[in-house]
């Protein structure tokens, strides 16, 4: 009999699980842009477990092992900014990602108070798989900004 994968809020004592999954899933992006010194592979564990701390984050677990991971933060004009979004290489294009980010927006659409108005996330132009999910889970694209020669981040946001 298999193990199925739960979905539950992360706590401080996940986050050295969740910093080495990051590290882990954003090997292909810093490959794609060619650039090794992106924030999400620098990140410190005391920064990470302060941002778990500011927001929301959601793990997913196979058994005891973290195997995917969402953050999010609520700001004073009810935008909650998603990101992170991450699922360990061997079990991406199983609908995990999109279960996370369903369950992220449920939480900021109910659980603080005031709930979210609207959903913002944001990528890499040339994150292919990236884009797609997040247009078939409705977000459109409302900026983009040239952060070097070899990347320009794309903004996307939905209605909560």
């Amino acid at each position: 009999m298999g193990m199925s994968v739960t979905i539950s809020a992360a706590s401080a004592q996940d986050a050295e699980q969740i910093l080495k999954l990051q590290y882990l899933c954003y090997q292909s992006e810093a490959e794609l842009y060619g650039d090794y010194s992106i924030e999400p592979l620098t990140q410190s564990l005391d920064d990470l477990k302060a941002e778990i701390e500011r927001g929301h984050a959601l793990v997913a677990r196979l058994g005891d092992e973290v195997i995917a991971s969402v953050r999010g933060e609520l700001d004073d004009t009810g935008t909650a900014r998603i990101g992170k979004l991450i699922v360990h290489p061997r079990l991406r294009r199983h609908g995990l990602g999109g279960r996370l980010l369903d369950a992220i927006e449920e939480y900021f659409a109910t659980d603080p108070s005031p709930a979210a108005k609207r959903f913002q996330l944001f990528t890499g132009h040339r994150s292919e798989g990236n884009l797609r999910l997040y247009r078939k889970k409705g977000y459109e694209t409302v900026a983009t900004h040239e952060v070097g020669p070899r990347l320009t981040m794309v903004t996307l946001e939905k209605a909560a």
